[in-house]
């Protein structure tokens, strides 16, 4: 198995979660008693993937002492851990270019500090290796955040489904990426992957993408946050593979 680090977007505000984000940074919000990136970094090492390199902005300080305190009680001592301070201000593109000197193998991985999966990740670098592509991408299924109405021509009711699983997919994270992804990006404050980096990579089809059918949930706002810890507390748990 080819030796790849993993690379975390951790620096954003996440303003859609003020409820929570207004007194610690979005990664450091907690599923369970421990926060969602210690649930992402324990999805990662389960598949041997135990080097990190977090990258740090908005409270990155209470990211730090997390894990130095973690460390000092003998948590995760397999994890070996880079804390990059990429900026408050910096757009995904530009923290992921500044921790460029950080990554020394041809391929790496990436993924934000907000989603959970139990996408195969064996599999999707299998995929990744044979596609050839500068980038793979996790498509997902993601819920409506609306229920799903049908009618018959008379506008009598005949199926009503809560917040369904949606039949498209969506960008997901969970990349893998070549090295040469860096020529893409900027380390300007302004440059965001999702936008001409990919758009570039589209062009020049080095995109592929990983159609993941399994669990994938982001923690965007505080109802995200609600349900995924009713999960946990109920025992329904995907995306703990570990």
């Amino acid at each position: 198995m080819e030796k790849m680090k993993v690379v975390i977007l951790c620096g954003g505000e996440g303003t859609r979660l003020r409820e929570e984000t207004e007194y610690r940074p979005k990664p450091m919000v907690a599923i369970g008693g421990m926060p969602i990136l210690w649930h992402i970094m324990k999805y990662y090492s389960s598949f041997g993937f135990s080097e990190f390199v977090l990258c740090l902005g908005y409270k990155g300080e209470m990211i730090k002492e997390f894990f130095q305190g973690l460390r000092d009680a003998g948590g995760e001592s397999g994890w070996e851990i880079t804390f990059a301070d990429t900026g408050l201000k910096a757009m995904t593109g530009a923290r992921i270019k500044r921790v460029e000197k950080h990554i020394t193998t041809d391929n790496f991985l990436v993924t934000y500090g907000d989603g959970l999966s139990n996408l195969d990740l064996n599999a999707e670098i299998a995929f990744h290796r044979r596609m050839g592509r500068a980038a793979t991408l996790a498509g997902v299924h993601p819920h409506s955040k609306f229920g799903r109405v049908k009618a018959d021509s008379s506008g009598v009711v005949s199926e009503f489904l809560e917040k369904p699983v949606l039949d498209d997919y969506v960008n997901g994270g969970f990349y893998v990426f070549q090295k040469e992804i860096m020529g893409c990006l900027s380390p300007d404050d302004p440059c965001v992957l999702e936008t001409a980096p990919f758009e570039q990579l589209v062009e020049k089809r080095q995109m592929a993408m990983y159609r993941n059918e399994g669990f994938w949930h982001s923690m965007d706002t505080y109802k995200d946050f609600l349900d995924l810890n009713a999960m946990w507390d109920s025992g329904n748990r995907p995306w703990k593979v570990w």
